[in-house]
């Protein structure tokens, strides 16, 4: 996806890993920009945040994480979407 392409993806890997802990209410704490900060003005379409849902997906199946537990963290992830999208 051309978003990752200028990213430094140790950052991008360490706040990802650390918000998905805190939603899904590990013992993480995160602490970085709010996602609307990070997202505004990369105008991304619906088509390509469902194809990083599915990316997320594909590695939730790589390390056989539950459906149940899959479906779980997907809808803490869910009212991220307007955050997202198109801003």
């Amino acid at each position: 996806i051309h978003f990752f392409e200028h990213a430094n993806i140790a950052h991008f890997r360490e706040g990802f890993i650390s918000h998905l802990c805190e939603l899904t209410d590990g013992p993480c704490e995160y602490k970085g920009d709010n996602m609307v900060d990070i997202h505004t003005g990369m105008h991304i379409s619906e088509r390509e945040f469902n194809h990083v849902v599915d990316l997320l997906i594909a590695a939730m199946n790589e390390q056989n994480i539950s459906h149940s537990m899959q479906n779980q963290i997907l809808s803490r992830m869910a009212p991220l979407r307007s955050e997202i999208i198109n801003i």
